[in-house]
């Protein structure tokens, strides 16, 4: 059967359960909250939190080419990363520990008990502190199996451990876990037993990472939690969504949500299973500078990263030059912000001037830092800066993304 509902839950920090609304309408709205801390006060970069964000993103993708080499037997298409220097720096498992980060509510066990997630189609795992846990986790809401009726041991333990030594390790197990009303029975997460850095309560609110890519991403070679709700026929549909914007952000279950876009959306197919990776040309200024560039749809970043050598491209076109000793980033003059426009299908949609500019660099106010940065792979990564401007919806059955206009 399937369960028609609208409903809310609200976001970190306050967890407030709301009623089932009248079945009108299809799918389940959770409400979002986001921090992010990649400006100083005085509206300038902080490179410090840039890098971070560079060096923990890079680490989740590294990650996820990995298992899904593991779980398939091939290696991904892009998974041969760039040979140039990278920055060295820590790498959290959730890879935001510097960036927007978008939040919301779920429940887990029997009795049901309420943890913050991070939505993350970037990832594909369900990943909590556990009760366990040193002193990484101290200020989470902490996991307790024994608490749980529901709750079973599956003997198995998970790690995850990247560049410089940073790691999180712990145990598998599988309980319910609930979104308003929607259950996916015997969920497989893990529970931590340590948090590296990126995750520690001082960078990270949320308790966990609730991961919505596909099954081959996963350490644990198993289905994320919107897939078993699939699965389990607790959605009227295979269809999850985000509206990133002010005032009112949320993620869709079951659906979309037709108050919070315009018009038809543009679909585009998966070019591979695994990443919401599709095709993507950029116009900028009004000219194409690049087409078909394969992207990862990712909310669980908040910077674009492009392959070097377009990215070079891109700021050639709008007056872009490096940044000194910074090469992944690249400055432009603040009182020209360039127009740059992703397209899919045909359709091209902003990316917003206020969102495109990072910030002045430190020092001088004439120069500003550009929010497409130079990255590791042959792939792009696109996220909040760009996902912010339109609806996005993420088809699952159909292996397809939907771009829409925001109301």
């Amino acid at each position: 059967m399937c369960f028609a509902l609208a409903a809310v839950i609200t976001a970190l920090p306050f967890f407030i359960a709301a009623a089932p609304q009248p079945a009108k309408q299809m799918g389940t709205a959770i409400a979002l909250s986001k921090r992010s801390s990649v400006a100083n006060a005085d509206k300038s970069v902080d490179f410090e939190a840039l890098n971070s964000h560079i060096t923990s993103t890079t680490a989740k993708i590294l990650r996820g080419f990995d298992h899904f080499e593991k779980n398939t037997g091939t290696s991904h298409p892009f998974s041969v990363k760039s040979t140039r220097k990278r920055n060295s720096g820590g790498l959290s498992l959730a890879s935001l520990s510097d960036a927007d980060r978008w939040f919301g509510t779920i429940s887990i066990g029997t009795p049901p008990r309420n943890f913050g997630v991070l939505f993350d189609t970037g990832s594909s795992d369900l990943i909590l502190p556990g009760v366990d846990c040193d002193d990484s986790c101290n200020g989470h809401t902490l996991y307790d199996p024994e608490a749980s009726l529901t709750s079973a041991d599956l003997g198995k333990p998970f790690g995850a451990h990247f560049l410089g030594g940073d790691s999180a390790v712990g145990y598998q197990y599988a309980d319910n876990v609930t979104i308003i009303g929607l259950t996916a029975t015997r969920q497989i997460l893990g529970a931590a037993a340590y948090y590296s850095r990126g995750f520690q309560i001082g960078r990270f609110p949320a308790d966990g990472v609730l991961g919505m890519g596909f099954e081959t991403l996963s350490v644990y070679n198993e289905r994320s939690v919107f897939q078993t709700l699939v699965a389990e026929g607790q959605t009227d549909e295979s269809v999850f969504a985000f509206s990133l914007a002010a005032p009112g952000p949320e993620l869709y279950l079951g659906g979309t949500n037709s108050a919070m876009h315009t018009g038809d959306f543009t679909w585009v197919q998966v070019i591979r299973h695994g990443y919401w990776l599709v095709n993507m040309n950029v116009v900028a200024n009004g000219q194409s500078v690049l087409t078909n560039v394969p992207a990862i749809i990712d909310t669980g970043t908040s910077l674009i990263h492009g392959a070097p050598r377009e990215v070079a491209d891109l700021y050639k076109a709008i007056d872009g030059t490096p940044f000194p000793s910074m090469d992944d980033f690249y400055s432009f003059p603040c009182d020209a912000v360039p127009s740059v426009r992703f397209a899919f299908d045909g359709t091209s949609f902003p990316i917003p001037a206020e969102t495109f500019n990072l910030g002045s660099i430190p020092g001088d106010s004439s120069r500003c830092i550009g929010s497409v940065v130079s990255g590791s792979f042959s792939t792009w990564i696109v996220g909040t800066v760009f996902l912010s401007s339109v609806y996005t919806a993420f088809d699952v059955s159909n292996m397809r993304v939907g771009f829409a206009t925001l109301a």
